[in-house]
């Protein structure tokens, strides 16, 4: 036995106690007057507590020699629990299991304790020992505790509707425990409608232990007992329902006696009110008392609730007999005047007492309290389950509990969101001409961030809740400081790897940690928004001078961040990107000044919701939360880029967390949400290139700002997603960078090879048009030499924007003479200077050129080595000289431009970016081919997507898909990375 077994033991003993009877009074006024008392006495007697005198125990005293009363002794003396009862440890606890339940496994936690025992030890018992979740609400079920029947439909609603309630906001369901009455149809209603889990199972019988059947069968400290709770039919006690979940006991030294349980019971739930229904809210824990048939009792127990401060609202089932149709019946008599008419008073009269079974003397006091009930009927709900305007069950008992309690239309909707149900704020809560605090919406919105509650988040933004101005950095700060457990500790152990240091204990993590794991994850060039400069500078300035304004919203502070104003508008948001900017004239039209306005990166107002978007996004990556990830990626813009930013950080999440030896389920689930948004980038892109191939191949090149600068397809290759490479769009665009411009679609290299050794072969060579290669990087070279032809090319129209969308050549659309200008001359026909630098900038002149220049330079060698050498060097010798000594200048020259330049500002160009993509397939994507020589072309079909090999270090892709996808039939040989 272990040591917190041993603590846990002497914990329950020394708290909770049983209480047992210590003075024989007889129950019966009829004395005998035996002396001594005869065995005949000791079997028939019984005291006032219930228990014969045989049962007894006489531990600290003598057992009396006769019943009658002595000299001076009071005849008419009462028994109390507090005098004629002692209190010692319990003993009696611990598990029960139900035999009778085949179909599922139902364990029960049991203790025995005094009527007397202190609610908050109760309720430390239940949470820490027996590890119940906290709740969230408390169903009280109160009813008949004799058996009878429920109509269909009735049984039906109560079943379904208690379950549904409790399962989905995380109640408690308080009942007696016996399996009679009420308390049968609640477990019932948990074998139909529960859950099989037990830790959900919250379901309480507070069992009165003197009633129990075989009571003695579960004393004994710690036990795992079997329990029959199948009784003899002609016993007055009551065996406890196999369903519920735990059950507590209540012992005040009585045997046989129901009703001792009641003050405990209310003690109980006037502790757990006082509760809070979360951590974070400060409102308490709601009650809801549910009525389902009953005694005249119950009668009194509901006007306890309602008259309680605050008051517990009822929620009462019509149609399921005795004191809840009478309950339903005068709360419908009553709506208009609180008075009955004569008659009806009458008749009202004659059915409590038919009812019931009393004098009319006691259904007149029964009609005075159902009369006071009506003074408080706004905290009384009748449900009728026949009507076909009554919302659901479960709907209804949440609905009752929001509006019984009299809470604030804040701490209202704080219950709803502990509860996660969203229905029921949205339809009574959220609705027109609500008054709401400043700052309530504000407030929920960031508490249903914290808790995960995505139904929420949706429901107030799509009440108008705005993004850009409920996040702030202090707001950020909250969410990523929030303790979450093993993902809190997970997130800090980022930090220390990102920061190469260890975090002090109480380390409050900072946007700018945040942002140094992002790129710690990402990895390359990348370079986030909360580690730039100007961030930095704004940060610690605010920080420093104390004055963080809450109603600042973070992408105003992103204002600063922008690329310095010294580079072009065109170099600032399309550099090196798929469509060269082209500036627009300016239109005064409605039309072209909103198209101006919704922009992005035109002017000096910030885009405000993607950003804020983005950085909840982010937030929810790093938390590990997918479902909130997955709701802000369809809320937020750039739905691609995001895609391939969460692959890239979960892959490299679960590679931290494999290699920090956390548990394997931790990496496995990373893995499977970077799998999820994998398939969601590749769904994405195939939705996109069926729709507009040209598009599509744009999304995969365009830089993302709010990310870097990077590119989806840099982002794809970097966390090796397969699929997306492999994509037809991604293949395509590939095979359309490694050509460049050149058009040509037969015998491709005897052409490069015959223009390579004739020159002038160039200018009979066909290039592709501007409309066709609008999708592909332009390289800063590029840029640069065209950038006067740009500038003076003067604005087209929306139709031409979309003719060359559709692939439409330039000299198609203006077929006029040819204009003395410049700009027109190069947008009809290249001049042969561009044709030159266009077909020697090429990747694939660029690999033949190599090629062939390598080839040289080895026959060359050759003979050099060969061939006797002169005493001064010959031509030879020079050229295989200067080739050598050039390739070593190029390599230092690399390696210099490397280290170099900046990290944030490095960014391949368009030949580097194909070398990249095919780069990663070869090293991570796809194995070498077996049985293929350095200098052997593989012509084997393979399927799907597999690597070639060439030449030493060369390799090329060659993708097969099916019918829906394509085929791709080309291969693409790649040159070396400094080529």
């Amino acid at each position: 036995m272990s040591f917190s077994e041993k603590s846990r033991k002497s914990w329950i003993e020394e708290t909770f106690s049983k209480r047992e009877c210590v003075k024989f009074i007889p129950s019966s006024r009829d004395l005998h007057r035996c002396v001594p008392v005869c065995q005949v006495c000791q079997n028939l007697i019984r005291c006032c507590c219930g228990r014969l005198m045989g049962e007894h125990s006489w531990l600290e005293s003598l057992p009396p020699i006769s019943v009658y009363p002595g000299p001076g002794q009071d005849v008419e003396e009462d028994w109390s629990i507090k005098l004629h009862t002692k209190a010692s440890p319990t003993n009696a606890y611990g598990t029960i299991d139900f035999q009778d339940t085949a179909t599922r496994v139902c364990r029960a936690k049991y203790v025995r304790v005094a009527v007397d025992s202190k609610p908050e030890l109760l309720l430390q018992l239940m949470l820490r020992e027996w590890q119940m979740e906290r709740p969230k609400l408390l169903l009280i079920v109160q009813g008949g505790s004799e058996n009878f029947t429920l109509p269909p439909k009735v049984k039906q609603a109560f079943s379904k509707g208690l379950i549904t309630a409790a399962l989905s906001t995380g109640a408690w369901i308080l009942t007696d425990g016996i399996n009679t009455g009420v308390s049968k149809y609640v477990g019932d209603a948990v074998k139909t409608f529960g859950s099989h889990d037990l830790r959900k199972r919250n379901t309480v019988g507070i069992t009165p232990w003197g009633v129990i059947d075989n009571n003695t069968d579960l004393i004994g400290k710690d036990l795992f007992r079997p329990y029959q709770p199948v009784g003899n039919p002609l016993s007055k006690k009551a065996c406890l329902n196999g369903f519920h979940s735990h059950f507590l006991l209540v012992d005040d030294g009585t045997m046989g006696k129901h009703g001792c349980q009641q003050g405990f019971r209310r003690k109980l739930e006037k502790h757990i009110q006082l509760q809070k229904i979360h951590p974070r809210l400060n409102q308490g824990v709601p009650m809801v008392c549910v009525v389902v048939e009953g005694g005249p009792a119950i009668v009194s127990t509901v006007l306890d609730y309602v008259s309680s401060v605050p008051p517990v609202p009822v929620f009462v089932f019509e149609g399921s007999g005795r004191a809840a149709d009478l309950l339903a019946f005068l709360h419908k008599q009553t709506a208009v005047d609180k008075h009955l008419d004569a008659d009806i008073k009458e008749d009202f009269l004659v059915r409590i007492g038919d009812v019931f079974g009393v004098e009319t003397e006691e259904a007149s006091w029964l009609y005075s309290l159902l009369l006071q009930c009506m003074d408080y009927r706004h905290s009384i709900t009748i449900f009728d389950s026949e009507s076909e305007d009554q919302m659901s069950p479960d709907a209804a008992i949440l609905t009752t509990t929001l509006k019984g309690t009299k809470a604030s239309p804040a701490e209202q909707l704080s219950m709803a969101l502990a509860w996660d149900r969203a229905d029921i704020a949205q339809k009574d809560i959220l609705v027109y001409g609500q008054h709401w605090q400043v700052g309530s919406l504000e407030q929920a919105m960031l508490d249903a961030l914290v808790m995960d509650r995505v139904s929420f988040v949706k429901l107030l933004i799509d009440n108008s809740m705005t993004m850009s101005r409920f996040l702030t950095v202090d707001r950020l700060e909250e969410l990523y400081n929030t303790p979450q457990g093993q993902t809190d500790r997970f997130l800090r152990h980022l930090v220390e790897d990102a920061k190469q240091t260890s975090l002090p204990i109480g380390y409050r993590l900072s946007l700018i940690d945040m942002g140094l794991v992002i790129e710690y994850l990402i990895g390359g060039a990348y370079r986030s928004t909360y580690t730039r400069k100007h961030f930095r500078a704004a940060y610690r300035t605010k920080h420093k001078d104390g004055r963080r304004e809450s109603s600042t919203s973070l992408s105003k502070q992103r204002q600063g961040l922008k690329s310095k104003k010294s580079r072009s508008l065109q170099d600032l948001h399309f550099f090196r990107t798929a469509q060269p900017y082209k500036c627009k004239e300016q239109n005064t039209s409605p039309g072209s000044s909103r198209e101006m306005t919704l922009t992005p990166g035109l002017g000096d107002a910030p885009l405000l919701i993607p950003f804020n978007f983005n950085d909840l996004f982010v937030w929810a990556v790093l938390q590990q939360r997918q479902q909130m990830a997955l709701f802000l990626w369809q809320h937020g813009e750039e739905a691609l880029a995001c895609a391939t930013v969460a692959c890239k950080l979960y892959r490299s999440m679960a590679f931290e967390a494999r290699q920090s030896n956390m548990d394997d389920n931790i990496a496995e689930r990373l893995k499977a949400y970077s799998l999820e948004f994998g398939q969601l980038a590749v769904d994405l892109l195939d939705c996109a290139f069926r729709q507009n191939e040209q598009m599509a191949m744009k999304l995969l090149t365009s830089e993302m700002e709010a990310w870097s600068h990077f590119t989806c397809l840099q982002m794809a290759v970097s966390s090796c997603h397969r699929p997306f490479v492999s994509h037809s769009c991604t293949q395509t665009l590939l095979t359309d960078l490694w050509t460049g411009p050149l058009n040509m679609r037969k015998n491709s290299f005897l052409k490069i090879i015959l223009s390579l050794l004739v020159p002038p072969a160039i200018l009979l060579l066909e290039f592709k048009s501007k409309a066709e290669m609008c999708h592909v990087p332009q390289s800063h070279e590029a840029m640069l030499f065209g950038l006067d032809s740009v500038k003076s090319v003067p604005a087209h129209d929306h139709k031409d924007s979309q003719d060359a969308e559709r692939g439409l050549s330039f000299h198609e659309k203006c077929p006029g003479p040819v204009s003395e200008t410049l700009s027109c001359m190069m947008a009809q026909c290249l001049s042969w200077i561009t044709k030159l630098y266009e077909f020697y900038t090429a990747p694939v002149v660029k690999f033949w050129f190599h090629t062939m220049s390598y080839l040289a330079f080895l026959m060359l060698f050759s003979y050099v080595v060969l061939v006797k050498m002169e005493d001064h060097p010959s031509v030879q010798e020079w050229l295989v000289i200067a080739y050598i000594l050039s390739t070593a200048v190029e390599k230092t020259r690399e390696v210099g431009a490397g280290s170099g330049v900046s990290a944030g500002e490095a960014k391949p160009e368009a030949e580097d970016l194909v070398l990249r993509v095919l780069e990663h397939i070869r090293f991570h994507c796809h194995p070498p081919i077996p049985g293929c020589t350095d200098t052997a072309l593989a012509s084997r079909s393979l399927p799907d997507s597999r690597t070639y090999q060439l030449l030493p270090g060369h390799y090329l892709l060659v993708h097969q898909g099916d019918g829906s996808v394509g085929c791709q039939s080309a291969c693409w040989p790649l040159p070396h990375h400094d080529h």
